[in-house]
């Protein structure tokens, strides 16, 4: 039985503009600080994203990264594999884009496409794709043994948010880049990935890696909801103390600058 069944997150939540707000400030301050950390004591970590179309995974990647060092977090956008990418094992690109010590890498969709699209568009035959959870497994226990944080974020709406929203891509001319015939194609499945999902969440959810569904019919709240469960992964096991300053590098700032620094 799957850890998560999509229709438990179908609630519809109704977080107040200044309670947003103020969450989302605290939130992306307390991420401020975890990345701080990652910088100074090489560490690193990856922020997994998927979810249905117009699920919100842009909002929460732009809110997420608002306040980081861009030098140090990079953000991945999948798509379709390259000619190049193509030609290779499917998880040979993201092994390219795997976060070094003091990097936080952020994939929007991700390795996970083998069993999504490829499974529910029969771009890969079944016993193929039916392989990859287990190497989907191995794989993010490779990365957890070398030290990276992870943490799996799925972005569920109901069927008739999804619908609002492709409405209001359509009519708000600045928003008809985020559309595309791929979107219907999509909804027109959404039986198929329903199964393809809860597969997902019950065989690779192990205790070191789970999946986190956050429901996002409502933005705000799944904004908040998923920066906590982001800060909390990335910041697991962190020392959030500051050494003190170099005394040689105070000395020198304290001549430039013409006074004392306590």
């Amino acid at each position: 039985m799957s850890p998560h069944n999509l229709a438990d997150f179908e609630i519809d939540h109704d977080l107040p503009r200044g309670d947003y707000e103020t969450q989302l400030e605290a939130l992306q301050h307390r991420l401020e600080l975890i990345q701080a950390a990652y910088i100074m004591q090489g560490l690193k970590g990856i922020v997994a994203i998927e979810g249905w179309d117009a699920s919100g995974k842009g909002g929460l990647v732009t809110r997420m990264n608002a306040t980081l060092d861009p030098r140090f977090c990079k953000v991945w956008s999948i798509a379709a594999p390259t000619r190049e990418e193509a030609a290779r094992h499917y998880l040979w690109r993201f092994w390219q884009r795997l976060p070094g010590n003091r990097e936080i890498a952020v994939f929007d969709r991700t390795w996970y496409g083998r069993v999504l699209v490829e499974r529910v568009d029969g771009f890969t035959p079944q016993p193929r794709w039916r392989d990859a959870y287990k190497e989907i497994n191995d794989f993010e226990a490779l990365l957890l043994a070398d030290g990276v944080r992870l943490v799996k974020i799925f972005l569920h709406t109901t069927q008739a948010e999804q619908d609002k929203r492709l409405e209001e891509r359509i009519k708000t001319p600045w928003k008809r880049w985020k559309t595309g015939t791929d979107d219907y194609h999509n909804r027109s499945q959404r039986a198929a990935y329903i199964e393809a999902y809860e597969d997902m969440f019950r065989l690779c959810s192990p205790p070191s890696a789970p999946w986190h569904v956050v429901a996002a019919n409502d933005k705000k709240w799944a904004r908040v909801r998923s920066l906590e469960l982001i800060c909390e992964a990335l910041g697991a096991g962190v020392d959030l103390s500051w050494p003190e300053p170099d005394a040689e590098l105070v000395k020198i700032a304290e001549k430039a600058l013409g006074k004392k620094l306590d």
